[in-house]
């Protein structure tokens, strides 16, 4: 067969120019410069939220308050999706004249704040649909029926119409208007027919291999990250394939209605109809007026309409490329893939000929499982059409809209998992921002897969910003249980996983009144991050830890040892070695030696060899290249491979043995075991490990490094890392405590920021593979930073000695341009001790707000729990509340000074003598009072807030007043006071009358610290 390989070029094109156009201009920033920022973080790296609209209750003043309270807040950027999660329907229908100007009101408004705007590509929170989208614009499958038939015979019959393939999600997402269309589009393709095979015959798992289903990764069991390819199948009985060279194309002769005359030749035959049809996607979970057809994926000219339709009626003027925005509409967004896939459009078999180089219309019967030829010739078949349809989806869907965005410049983001039909890696790689998801620790799915995935593409391709759909929390779950403190460990492991910038999910938009709070949610989903919780005064404090985190870690590019290749073919989710990982399966964290995936085409694109280092177009460095454990590969892959080698690389890995492809046909084979040879010396794996030395570099094959778990890909990473030792390589950190670990380094600087990921106090020496550049920390909880002068040096590496509090962490950075490293420094200790000087007991002065049930003024005799107090106001009080007194401090030797208040459930913000010094919100639960605090009689106030829990629980003693039937109740639609005693309103409910209370208040005890 003829080689073409233009699909392949193409997407190699593609990742290749976005490596290059989109390789980020780096202002390189002073020492100096760098810690003001720190101080003082820019907007453009304020964390965001997920901004979601509840299916037509929308308000202009509320999105004025809404947008307000975010930019107060330190959000700096949003996602606009508007959703029906079963919330009561607004009055408002979505992208009627009133809606339209209420988001050009949004978009002025957040212009205005200077806050981001990132939209959906179309309503619900995935997908790009509408019911715009006709039938034949939709994404499609190619379906077909079999009629059995006994020659010889002149034949004049009705083909059986093909059946329609029940949606993944089922057929409750469609309108009856859907399911008409969708019943009653279908156009015949090609008739086939072919002698029938004696003996039965089916590839197993065909709806998989033929994409006619890829199911959720992150939320369904047994779904497969990657189909394989294995070299050898099981033998094809006799009798029981197609035979090629016996098929018949009869398409010419089917008439409009399905009938067919044929002249049937003697013996048994099959007759094959075959035609396409809706998949069955639609937009989900979108608003009712928005519910329709996803666009056909593979088509442009069917986005090109979906755009005219939504996004385009969106556009603001402003969005004109001819200037950078800051605020307002800035960038495009595509959401996980939850439309599942599709395996044909109109142009698939032309698409597919000039890609593959052949003609797939004889095996079109391989789609329904049949064999044709062989199990292996189908097989390979069936990963042409899975690579055609990933090319499709990349090239004529997410490069296009990134295109589109380019020309009103925009940039466009992308979560490129979860049912995608694509290898994750190459579709996440054609977006300026690539984005991933962590859900709330306990409280939904594992999809920390795809924060490794989305970090690999931005640190490979070079794209400096890794954002992350962060804290998503499964319905129900999050009866707004967490608050900055609660989640700062799993903050800290998503910084050290290499994501910097955090999209909340989620800020319900608030459209009935500050009156009634918690107020909207997004049903039972989401962490609640918006202006109805009761701290949110005071996440400023949070936000700007944020800020300073991934101001710092957007800087310069993340150091990494390990490279591991992905396997060809699609679909594919990366997944390192489970070995490579530590601690809980939900927030895993990278051993000694850090990593990155890199699919085929990136590697192909952008891979070249320096000083024996895999070096990218984007300036990411690796000393080791790592092969899956597959058996196949295509020439153009191992000749790269091949290449790199020679160059200098050094790779870990076994010999392929084929292609997996039909593409070139069997001459592709001969060159796989031509190449293979020539770089491995043999296909036979070695015993114990071998180094194969091939131009300037190595290939290490053998032993334990060709070992790996059958549900692994790659050796274990103690074989690996053994292997790195051998090489000279240090680990980039080393512990015994528990900490965690990520690195960046810029031209002059080496940035490491570690963590505590323990409730307890730690003492460690902590070793950095630095060998020079004075060493200083910097805390992300306050901006300060000073020097280090109590370290050493020991086997070319930097030990320094740190203490940390419970899940805190710093910043150590390493300066390269100050070698002023000296033994005779004077040496201090690096995180001093703390003494107590006074401890303020005592009672206290406590102030509620009536309006959530408390007594406004109460006093206290000593610090305890609300929910411990006789009040029952206080017992289920959910808000803020103020304590006052007053301490003496006879002497105040010059020092630093900070308040340390012991337990407080959840946050606080600290005034001294009228001076406002700040918000206190996790471990070690201090804050400096150095220039407040005076010798004498200090006046002391710290205002607490605590959860919406006990309020809520409260409630319940009342009778239920809220949603019913799906309707808003009058009350709330008529603004009549309330009869029923309650205080809140909530959309869902999280709790029962007799639920558990939750611990609250400032507990204590409180003490004023000096450094000792």
């Amino acid at each position: 067969m003829k080689s073409i390989f233009l699909g392949i070029f193409t997407i190699l094109i593609i990742i290749g120019f976005e490596s290059f156009h989109y390789k980020p201009v780096v202002i390189k920033p002073t020492t100096e410069k760098l810690k003001k920022s720190f101080l003082n973080p820019p907007d453009s790296v304020r964390p965001g939220v997920y901004w979601y609209f509840m299916d037509g209750n929308l308000s202009h003043d509320a999105i004025t308050a809404d947008l307000e309270s975010m930019k107060k807040a330190g959000i700096g950027n949003l996602v606009f999706l508007e959703v029906n999660v079963g919330i009561p329907r607004g009055k408002v229908d979505f992208l009627s004249k009133e809606w339209l100007e209420l988001f050009k009101h949004a978009e002025k408004e957040a212009e205005r704040l200077g806050i981001n705007i990132t939209l959906g590509l179309g309503p619900g929170w995935t997908g790009s649909g509408g019911p715009w989208v006709k039938p034949e614009q939709s994404m499609q499958h190619l379906v077909s029926s079999a009629k059995e038939i006994t020659g010889p015979a002149k034949l004049t019959i009705k083909l059986p119409k093909p059946n329609l393939k029940k949606p993944y999600f089922g057929e409750g997402g469609l309108t009856k208007e859907l399911k008409l269309q969708r019943d009653a589009f279908y156009e015949d393709v090609a008739v086939l027919a072919f002698p029938t095979p004696t003996i039965a015959s089916a590839i197993e798992d065909i709806d998989e291999k033929a994409l006619y289903y890829r199911a959720p990764y992150t939320s369904k069991s047994g779904v497969k990250p990657y189909l394989p390819a294995p070299a050898n199948f099981k033998p094809t009985p006799d009798h029981s394939a197609i035979d090629k060279s016996g098929i018949i194309d009869l398409t010419r002769l089917l008439r409009s209605d399905g009938t067919l005359e044929w002249e049937v030749p003697a013996g048994n035959w099959t007759i094959m109809r075959f035609g396409r049809t809706n998949n069955g996607a639609v937009t989900r979970p979108a608003p009712i007026p928005g519910v329709g057809f996803e666009c056909d994926k593979f088509d442009t000219a069917a986005f090109n309409e979906h755009f005219k339709d939504f996004i385009g009626k969106l556009m603001p003027a402003s969005c004109n490329g001819s200037q950078v925005k800051k605020g307002g509409l800035t960038t495009l967004h595509m959401d996980s893939w939850e439309m599942g896939a599709q395996n044909w459009t109109s142009t698939f078999r032309k698409e597919f000929e000039q890609r593959r180089g052949y003609d797939p219309l004889l095996y079109f019967p391989v789609y329904a499982g049949r064999v044709v030829g062989s199990y292996e010739m189908s097989e390979r078949f069936l990963w042409d059409i899975r690579v055609t349809a990933q090319e499709l989806v990349i090239e004529n869907h997410a490069q296009h809209v990134k295109n589109i965005a380019k020309r009103y410049g925009l940039n466009l983001s992308i979560e490129p998992y979860d049912m995608n039909p694509t290898a994750d890696l190459d579709l996440g790689s054609v977006a300026d921002v690539p984005m991933c998801e962590f859900w709330n620790k306990g409280l939904g799915y594992n999809s920390s897969f795809s924060c490794i995935e989305a970090t690999s593409i931005a640190h490979v391709l070079g794209k400096p910003v890794v954002s992350s759909e962060a804290f998503t929390s499964d319905w129900g779950k999050e009866g707004y249980i967490s608050y900055p403190g609660s989640i700062k460990n799993q903050s800290d492991w998503a910084f050290c996983a290499g994501i910097n910038r955090f999209v909340f999910h989620t800020f319900a938009h608030k459209p009935y009144g500050d009156q009634y709070r918690p107020g909207m949610t997004m049903g039972g989903y989401g962490v609640h991050w918006d202006r109805g919780q009761t701290w949110w005064p005071m996440v400023e404090a949070y936000h700007k830890y944020v800020s300073r985190c991934s101001y710092l870690l957007q800087q310069g590019r993340t150091v990494a040892d390990v490279l591991y290749l992905t396997p060809e073919g699609a679909p594919h989710v990366f997944r390192p070695p489970a070995s490579a990982l530590v601690g809980n399966d939900t927030i895993p964290d990278r051993r000694g030696y850090n990593f990155d995936g890199c699919s085929p085409n990136m590697l192909i694109a952008n891979a070249s060899v320096k000083d024996h280092q895999i070096v990218f177009k984007s300036g990411a460095t690796y000393k080791l290249l790592v092969l899956p454990a597959f058996e196949t590969m295509t020439p153009k892959l191992l000749e790269k491979i091949k290449s790199l080698v020679m160059d200098g690389a050094f790779v870990i890995g076994t010999p392929p043995l084929k292609s997996p492809s039909l593409v070139n046909y069997p001459e592709c084979d001969n060159i796989i075991h031509s190449m293979a040879l020539q770089l491995w010396g043999s296909l036979k794996t070695p015993a114990t490990i071998e180094a194969r030395t091939f131009g300037k570099g190595k290939v290490y094959w053998g032993g334990s490094i060709s070992q790996h778990d059958v549900t692994e890909l790659y050796p274990n990473y103690d074989a690996t890392a053994a292997l790195l030792k051998q090489m000279d390589v240090a680990e980039d950190f080393e512990s015994i405590a528990s900490l965690r670990y990520t690195h960046r380094r810029t031209d002059n600087l080496d940035i490491y920021f570690v963590s505590n990921k323990t409730d307890q106090t730690v003492n460690a020496d902590c070793a950095f593979n630095i060998k020079g550049g004075a060493p200083s920390i910097w805390n992300p909880i306050n901006g300060e930073n000073r020097q280090l002068s109590n370290y050493s040096i020991q086997k070319g590496r930097m030990i320094i000695p740190l203490k940390f509090d419970a899940y805190q962490s710093y910043f150590i950075v390493f300066d390269k341009s100050d070698n002023s490293i000296s033994s005779n420094k004077v040496r201090v200790e690096n995180t001093p001790d703390m003494v107590a000087v006074h401890t303020i007991d005592g009672a206290w002065n406590v102030s509620f707000d009536p309006k959530w049930g408390g007594p406004k003024k109460v006093t206290f005799e000593k610090l305890e729990d609300w929910t411990k107090r006789p009040e029952k106001g206080i017992n289920f009080y959910s808000g803020i509340a103020t304590y006052s007194t007053t301490f003496d401090l006879s002497k105040l030797p010059h020092s630093k000074y900070y308040l340390n208040l012991g337990e407080v459930n959840c946050m606080a913000r600290v005034r001294i003598n009228g001076k406002e010094v700040g918000v206190v919100w996790t471990a070690p639960w201090q804050i400096e009072i150095t220039d407040a605090v005076k010798q004498g009689k200090n006046q002391l106030e710290i205002e607490v807030a605590n959860l919406w829990v006990n309020r809520l629980i409260g409630d319940e003693q009342f009778p239920d007043d809220g949603i019913k039937d799906g309707k808003w109740p009058d009350w709330l639609l008529e603004g009549k006071p309330r009869t029923s005693g309650r205080y809140t309103f909530c959309t869902f409910k999280f709790y029962k009358a007799d639920a558990p209370l939750k611990k609250s208040g400032l507990i204590g005890p409180v003490k004023i610290l000096k450094i000792s």
